[in-house]
């Protein structure tokens, strides 16, 4: 999540005013929210502005939808809609400017409705509304699991594959390269011309930073500040793009996150600028900043004020905080979040700021998608240091029972091997608590976890520090690190750029340093690196490992799902096996500043009958009734004959 900061016009009902409760009120678990905005030329006409979403779908495991009518007091009206179809409930806010109709599509084929706004006896206008029908099996479709490796993208700074939309009428920012905080100009063709690349690598599945409008003045490349949720920001492309790359990812069998933001919008969403009601944002009144303490949410000891300003408090003060215990705006999030997966054909998401959410609705949020979708995956960022903390927010956790809470999310993001990654490979000489065993304690918590094979593990992603910043492009420590990352449990994720030893100093230079373009990318760059001739000897050497590395995990089962067996470090040398009732993997990372030892007779529970072992990277045999000398900092990995 991208923090900045800039003056945020409050709205006009910046105050407490009068709340018209709505006549009735939603269960988001059970119904969507399906939002219709028109604009009047004068009172007694109107045309369309928009429609949000522009369609909806039939047969959908919900078969509600309560759809929000936008315009100048359209309350005053009544609305009937055509096919017989039953109105279930209508509700007002207080401002008049929008009204909550539920219908009920259930047996609906695909087909054209109508809704009547009528005054009096008067139809005032009509508005067409169609159901399209579902792609086959789309309930059935199968997120991303550990068998999978993300790679990150920040789309403004990848490649510029069409330089006609790098600056559109109907946004503000401009496009800047030499503003390290600004627009670069990359795109969504930028993504669709390197998919070889990526495959090539190893990736089987694309995460991308924010595609959708936000039109913030400054800072708005990250896309963490969405002003229209339905639009793909125009300096990205078009919708249509979005849909052109999700079906070039699934040609090649690889897949596609849309990273999700159901905390916040940006300043600049238009119904921010016209409320639906006081309490569709947290008001104090205006804006408060939150305190980030996130165990508030759970602290049996913690205050009511403290774990207030936790989750009503503003991340920043460009970024209004939704209310997601108000049901029509977690509706309104429920819907538009279905509506993607359905119109671009998604295979899961990844959910900024997860745990600042009103930890009822998300909860919500989550199992009403996943009600849609039994196999979808969805991966909460729960930035948290401690395990326990964490293991909190997962799907079916025992911890978050003791308080009769389940969050229904499927994956986290490891943050506590992160921290470990950080530090560990710089501490050459071992102590109790330094070098490997940093790594090896990360992994001894792993019983706190419901679903220790859906969880996300990184050395870094577009909010940290560059990994090749903090060990200074050091290839050692970087071969070891991606050596842990594609062999323990869980999902891999890579950022971009890792690969070739891009680097960048968050703490000095601020986030945009570590959010560099991508050599190549752009045309007239001095060097390309998407190519192979186009890499320097440096960056070849970290590509070519990080290819071989991810190339040969796309195919061991044993990896994806396997069972881990590790050993405390000795002499900073961490050995740990992944085994099944067909293979076992052993993996040794020497993490020490000279050659060590091993001796292997102490794995002998891991090792069992087997003889040698063959080196995945260089192909070579190694026995294993011998012990094994391994060089200074260098990670191993064989596969067991």
């Amino acid at each position: 999540m991208k923090r900045f900061f800039h003056y945020h016009r409050p709205s006009r009902f910046n105050k407490p005013s009068r709340i018209i409760k709505p006549a009735a009120i939603i269960n988001p678990g059970r119904f969507l929210t399906l939002f219709i905005c028109l604009t009047f030329l004068n009172s007694s006409s109107a045309q369309p502005l928009k429609t949000e979403p522009p369609f909806w779908f039939s047969q959908m495991h919900n078969p509600e939808l309560q759809i929000m009518f936008y315009g100048p007091n359209i309350s005053k009206y009544n609305v009937t809609v055509s096919n017989n179809i039953p109105i279930t409930s209508i509700a007002k806010t207080e401002n008049p400017n929008y009204i909550f109709v539920t219908i009920d599509t259930k047996n609906v084929p695909p087909s054209q409705l109508i809704f009547s706004f009528i005054d009096g006896k008067k139809t005032g206008f009509t508005q067409k509304y169609e159901l399209k029908a579902r792609r086959k099996d789309s309930a059935l479709r199968k997120g991303y699991d550990s068998s999978d490796a993300l790679y990150l993208i920040m789309p403004d700074r990848f490649s510029n594959g069409n330089p006609a939309n790098d600056n559109t009428s109907d946004t503000s920012e401009k496009s800047n390269r030499t503003n390290d905080h600004g627009r670069h100009g990359g795109d969504i063709q930028g993504i669709i011309n390197h998919l070889d690349y990526l495959e090539s690598l190893g990736i089987t599945t694309v995460w991308n930073t924010p595609l959708c409008e936000d039109n913030d003045p400054r800072g708005s490349y990250h896309g963490y500040a969405q002003s229209d949720l339905y639009k793909i920001d125009p300096r990205y492309g078009t919708n249509e793009d979005y849909l052109k790359l999700s079906s070039e990812l699934h040609k090649r069998k690889m897949k596609l996150v849309l990273d999700y933001v159901t905390n916040h919008w940006g300043a600049e969403h238009w119904m921010i600028k016209d409320l639906p009601s006081y309490d569709w944002i947290h008001q104090f009144p205006g804006y408060a900043q939150s305190n980030y303490r996130m165990t508030t949410q759970f602290d049996t000891n913690a205050s009511d004020i403290d774990t207030k300003y936790c989750v009503d408090g503003w991340f920043v003060k460009s970024m209004p905080d939704l209310n997601q215990s108000n049901p029509l705006v977690l509706n309104y999030l429920i819907q538009n979040a279905i509506w993607w997966i359905e119109y671009a054909d998604l295979d899961g998401f990844r959910v900024d700021t997860y745990s600042y959410n009103d930890k009822e609705g998300i909860s919500k949020w989550t199992k009403a998608i996943l009600d849609e979708y039994p196999y979808f995956n969805i991966a909460g960022e729960v930035w948290m240091h401690d395990q326990a903390q964490m293991a909190y927010w997962q799907r079916d956790s025992k911890i978050g029972a003791i308080e009769n809470y389940n969050s229904h999310l499927p994956t986290l993001m490891d943050f506590t091997l992160h921290d470990a990654i950080s530090q560990a490979f710089s501490e050459d000489n071992p102590s109790w608590d330094k070098g490997m065993i940093r790594i090896y304690e990360n992994f001894t918590n792993d019983f706190l976890y419901p679903d220790i094979n859906s969880i996300l593990v990184f050395a870094e992603n577009h909010d940290t520090q560059r990994f090749n910043h903090i060990y200074k492009n050091n290839l050692a420590n970087y071969k070891m690190a991606m050596a842990l990352i594609a062999t323990v449990r869980g999902i891999p994720q890579l950022y971009y750029g890792s690969e070739i030893g891009m680097a960048g100093d968050k703490d000095k230079k601020g986030d945009g340093d570590i959010r560099r373009d991508f050599p190549g990318g752009w045309i007239g760059d001095s060097q390309n690196a998407f190519s192979d001739s186009g890499r320097d000897a440096t960056q070849k050497e970290f590509f070519d490992y990080t290819s071989k590395l991810f190339n040969w995990r796309k195919a061991k089962s044993v990896i994806h799902s396997g069972k881990t067996k590790h050993y405390i470090p000795e002499n900073n040398v961490y050995v740990y096996f992944r085994y099944d009732d067909f293979d076992t993997i052993m993996v040794i990372i020497n993490n020490s500043a000279s050659e060590q030892t091993t001796k292997t007779e102490r794995f002998a529970e891991s090792i069992k009958s087997s003889k040698t072992g063959t080196n995945i990277i260089t192909g070579k045999s190694i026995e294993l009734n011998q012990n094994i000398t391994i060089a200074p900092k260098t990670a191993l990995i064989l596969e067991l004959k």
